[in-house]
């Protein structure tokens, strides 16, 4: 978390110092929002805060989350959010890491989703803690969170990495995992690798696989190290799966302008993976600095934000079209200009899309209060996307949020919800509903 803000104030501060263009002002549309919960209401923050991940539902409207700090001991938590008949919404921390106190073997700072498999076992990743984390705060573990009979969760943790020397099985996990039908697991670690010497020592990063084993153990495949020298450096991001298996995300960093990438994973018949930058990014117009996933529409295309670059270098949400060849091609369906006020900054936050094929996303920065937004993109019939920005947060400490990291999910009935790691009545963050 703390890198990620680090990376995202210096990339707003080079942008303020290189300038910014004036552009239209984009529509404003009136929407509701409101706020679920403010966390820390709790003494100490047992009730957990600064949530940084989106969130999910279960079948019954609940919703679920992670937050990258407070709880029992401080290392964060995971919670469910259970909708009342009077509109009210109550949290329950349905787990509290790092109980016993640090080194915390259990992980700590959960700064990724959660997913449910079939059974209603939560799965997730902590950016710290583990079995072989001594002195070091960036190991992390992939856990799973069991349901009981009597309403409580039980954690154990299917991998610690670090676990390799030089944490070549990777360090750092910050992303939600996800599923094959097989029950195997994917995701992404911000750093180590077999590039250790690469990315300041501490390696680029990696995509790894976790299978489960008859006797309940977990093993580890690490199917990319990044720092080749021709792709890129930090996944940050999750994964997404195509229909024929492929594996799609992004990376912070690197690639052949060292502003991040675009890149496919295809497994094999030897079992092996191999690694395809879909597009670079590279300093400009077309956006820098992709730090969330991708999504796909029906026709394969792949939808994303930067949180940099642009016309006025405060990010874009853009598209990947494949073409002949196996070349793709970007268009920027937006950028964003935080200058005005009157539009966002800085999405490090991915996009989703409704039934009807509008986009919806966050910005952390920008807005008349500058405490960011929650947007929509539109398709028009000339090909030209038009953003409504649907809420501009104004980082109150009681009434609203403020800074959103995180995307946003839809209910059936087309209400957004999502976090934001600062504002509410405690001023450590929000969960918030934004009825259009």
């Amino acid at each position: 978390m703390q890198s990620k803000r680090r990376l995202i104030l210096f990339v707003t501060a080079f942008a303020v110092v290189f300038g910014f263009l004036a552009i239209a002002a984009p529509l404003f549309a009136a929407s509701k929002e409101k706020v679920l919960y403010s966390f820390c209401t709790i003494y100490a923050c047992k009730d957990g805060g600064d949530p940084t991940a989106d969130l999910i539902f279960d079948a019954a409207g609940n919703l679920y989350g992670t937050t990258d700090s407070g709880g029992a001991s401080g290392a964060g938590t995971v919670f469910e959010l259970s909708p009342g008949a009077d509109g009210t919404w109550t949290e329950t921390v349905l787990y509290s890491f790092c109980p016993g106190g640090w080194p915390c073997a259990d992980g700590q700072q959960p700064q990724g989703g959660l997913i449910f498999d079939a059974t209603g076992n939560l799965y997730g990743t902590t950016s710290g803690g583990g079995n072989f984390c001594f002195g070091i705060t960036s190991c992390g573990v992939v856990f799973r969170l069991t349901p009981g009979t009597n309403g409580t969760w039980t954690e154990t943790v299917l991998y610690s990495f670090c676990s390799a020397s030089g944490c070549t099985d990777g360090a750092s996990p910050n992303a939600s995992l996800v599923l094959d039908a097989a029950g195997n697991l994917y995701g992404t670690t911000e750093m180590g690798g077999s590039y250790g010497s690469g990315c300041k020592g501490y390696g680029c990063g990696t995509v790894f696989e976790l299978k489960p084993g008859a006797n309940g153990t977990w093993t580890e495949t690490v199917l990319h190290s990044f720092g080749n020298g021709k792709d890129g450096t930090y996944p940050f991001a999750g994964l997404i799966f195509d229909a024929a298996g492929n594996l799609y995300s992004t990376t912070v960093m690197g690639g052949p302008y060292g502003w991040g990438t675009v890149f496919e994973l295809t497994p094999n018949a030897n079992g092996k993976w191999s690694e395809k930058v879909l597009h670079a990014f590279s300093y400009g117009k077309g956006g820098e600095s992709p730090w969330a996933g991708l999504i796909f529409d029906t026709y394969g295309n792949l939808y994303g934000t930067t949180e940099a670059g642009g016309a006025h270098n405060v990010g874009t949400a853009f598209e990947l079209t494949p073409g002949a060849g196996g070349k793709w091609k970007e268009k920027v369906l937006h950028t964003f200009n935080g200058e005005d006020r009157k539009d966002g900054s800085n999405p490090v936050a991915g996009l989703i899309f409704d039934t009807a094929g509008n986009v919806y996303g966050t910005t952390t920065w920008g807005g008349p209060y500058g405490w960011g937004t929650v947007f929509e993109l539109t398709p028009n019939a000339n090909g030209r996307w038009t953003e409504k920005v649907l809420h501009f947060f104004n980082g109150d400490g009681r009434k609203d949020g403020g800074n959103p990291y995180a995307g946003l999910i839809l209910d059936a009935a087309g209400n957004l919800y999502g976090t934001t790691t600062v504002g509410g009545a405690n001023v450590n963050g929000t969960v918030f509903e934004i009825t259009p």
